[in-house]
Order: structure tokens, then C-alpha cells, then sequence
């Protein structure tokens, strides 16, 4: 069921401001929206510069280049009249290990977004991406985390925390300014052919150490999808909560068979050095709060994705996972022919013992 809005039809924003521009999610939702004639003006904003190739992507957007930690990015939306910000730039998935330089981004960052969108009478929207990851992981986690549902042991640092931060800011904002509809978005674990994600690299290792004697359950988002969304919640207000997830989950050890890989089993905290051992260079180290993921997992309900935000994932989790095997980079070990005929050995095998 989607919300009913009393016959209004949702206002298309005038001028939008989309910040994290040179990252995938920020620079092809600054495309998508350049190329909808609905909305007048995109400005895109970062503080690095995008790849030529996005650049190009982005047509008639406008590009700033600017640091939001600063006070030009109140004088940005001042000049352009900004009606909708979309904050992507807090960072979660870049390939740097997270810093306090980072955190500073993150933080203080979105600190100065938010002060820039009160002082703004012409701000009505503000969209923040955010992550999962504020839920924690742990042995004593739901089933299933609804937007509701406190984390069992919440982060105590890195990208985590960084957003159960950014979240607090953004709600105090949706507090003192309450024309202002806020909607944040926390997106589960990306997987795609062309975003580039921790998770995709992790499972993209030939040997992919796991935690011994556990099997989490991982659920994604395809990366089509998780645009999609960003782009629903810019052209269509809906002020909340949300948790965007495919439907379905599956558990590592067949993510990684899927993919045609071998899992070294090892004890849970051994996960990142021998990721550091292996990783040739190529993976990001993978961040304390990672491995409690990896060896518990962690599902998210997406009941108000559908209810509220009005919003339908084209791929589950199985079919976000398979794009990613079948289009991506990861060069499987193993081919999916052959574990075919072992599942059906073993079967014959087992029947056969009956």
C-alpha cells in the first residue's frame, strides 16, 4: 500500500543541491536529475572533481567545487535558492580507511550542511543517505531491524557512529525548522556490477576468510535500486525513517560459493589481518565494526520502505547478488557448472546413506 496523499500531487523540487558529487550514488543521481526537464536547476558539490566521464554525465547540472566543513556551502544554497538538499558525502564506502579526518568530513561536515539548510528560508527538503550500519552487530540482534528498533550494541566508532551522529543533526534540524520535510534513508550493505563497496571487494577475493563456526545472514541493495531511491525521495517528498533493503537474505557461505570462491574458515578476530595478508593491495582494510558484521550479519525490515516511502526494489538479495557475480569484476575460482554437480553429487550421495 502506498501513502495516500488527499489528491495533492507531490511538488517537484525547483532547485536541488546534491553534495558527495563525485561518488557514484552523488554523481549519477545529479545525472538522473539533469536529464528530468521537471526540475529547473542541479547544482552538484564536492570537494574533489568527478571523472571526466561523470562529469559529462551530469550535463547541465552545475559543478561546485567546495569543502562542506565550510560556511561556502550556506552561501551555495543562498545563491541558488536551493529548495532540496540531498546529502550523500558522508562516507562509508570509499576506499580510505576511516580517520579522524574522515570523521571530521562526516561530521562536521553534515554539522555545517544542516546549519546552512536552517538559516535557508527557501530549504524545504533535506535527503540523507544513510547506512545500516548504525544498527551495530551482534549475537544478541532481532531477527530483522525495523527503523524502530535500537541497536544491541551500538558503535562506538568509525563510519557507525559518523552517522548515528549525522542522523541526531539531522533530526534536531527537523526539530527546529519543522516546514522542513527531513527523510533519511538507510540503505543495507550495496552490491552492483559498477559501484565499488567493501563488501563487493570482500566477496570478490578468491579465498574469502570467514568466522569459524558462524553463518550470518546478509541481505543487499542492488545499486540501480538504491538510485532509484535517492531519486524517489528528491521528487517525491516523503518525510521519515526508512530502511531500504532488497527482500530476501542469504548467508555468506553461499554469497561466497555463489560467487565462486572458497571460504577459509578462521577464528572472528583474525578476519582483518588476514584480509591484510591477502588483499594484495587491491581490498580496503576492512574496519573493526566490519567483522562483527561478517560474523553475525544483519537484516533489515523493509515494511515502510513499500508502506510509506512508497518505494518497490527491482532485484531481491539473491538477484542483486547474481548481477554482481554475472556483470561485475570478481573472476570466479570455481564455476558455477561445477558446484552445480557437486550440490547434485552430494544429494546422490546423501540419498544413497538413507
Amino acid at each position: 500500500m502506498v501513502r495516500e496523499f488527499d489528491g495533492d500531487e507531490p511538488v517537484i523540487p525547483r532547485s536541488v543541491l546534491v553534495t558527495g558529487a563525485s561518488s557514484f550514488l552523488g554523481g549519477y543521481l545529479v545525472a538522473r536529475l539533469a536529464a528530468n526537464p521537471a526540475v529547473e536547476r542541479v547544482i552538484a558539490v564536492d570537494s574533489r572533481i568527478p571523472s571526466k566521464d561523470l562529469m559529462r554525465r551530469m550535463g547541465r547540472a552545475e559543478f561546485l567545487r567546495l569543502d562542506i566543513r565550510r560556511p561556502a556551502i550556506a552561501k551555495a544554497i543562498a545563491t541558488y535558492d536551493v529548495d532540496t538538499v540531498v546529502h550523500t558525502a558522508p562516507s562509508i564506502m570509499d576506499s580510505a580507511e576511516h580517520s579522524a579526518a574522515i570523521k571530521e568530513l562526516n561530521v562536521v561536515g553534515s554539522m555545517q550542511v544542516c546549519a546552512a539548510c536552517q538559516r535557508s528560508p527557501s530549504v524545504k527538503r533535506l535527503i540523507l543517505r544513510s547506512t545500516s550500519m548504525v544498527y551495530g552487530a551482534s549475537g544478541s540482534d532481532p531477527a530483522m531491524f525495523a527503523e524502530g528498533t535500537r541497536a544491541r550494541r551500538e558503535p562506538t566508532g568509525g563510519y557507525g557512529r559518523d552517522l548515528i551522529d549525522v542522523e541526531g543533526y539531522v533530526r534536531g534540524l527537523a526539530r527546529r525548522r519543522q516546514d522542513i520535510d527531513v527523510t533519511i534513508l538507510r540503505y543495507q550493505s550495496m552490491l552492483g556490477p559498477r559501484i565499488k563497496t567493501r563488501v563487493s571487494s570482500y566477496l570478490s577475493m578468491p579465498v574469502v576468510p570467514t568466522a569459524f563456526g558462524y553463518s550470518p545472514r546478509l541481505q543487499f541493495l542492488h545499486e540501480e535500486d538504491a538510485l532509484a531511491a535517492l531519486e524517489h525521495a528528491t521528487l517525491d517528498s516523503r518525510p521519515g525513517t526508512f530502511n531500504v533493503a532488497g527482500d530476501g537474505v542469504v548467508s555468506l557461505a553461499q554469497a561466497v560459493s555463489r560467487a565462486g570462491h572458497v571460504r577459509l574458515p578462521v577464528a572472528a578476530s583474525m578476519i582483518q589481518p588476514i584480509i591484510g595478508v591477502l588483499r594484495d593491495g587491491s581490498l580496503p582494510t576492512m574496519r573493526s565494526g566490519t567483522t562483527g558484521y561478517l560474523t553475525y550479519g544483519r537484516v533489515l525490515d523493509n515494511t515502510r520502505m513499500r508502506t510509506e516511502f512508497g518505494f518497490e526494489p527491482k532485484y531481491t538479495t539473491s538477484q542483486t547478488l547474481d548481477d554482481f557475480v554475472t556483470r561485475g569484476k570478481t573472476t570466479p575460482l570455481v564455476s558455477a557448472a561445477a558446484w552445480r554437480d557437486l550440490e547434485a553429487r552430494a544429494v546422490v550421495a546423501a540419498t544413497a546413506l538413507q
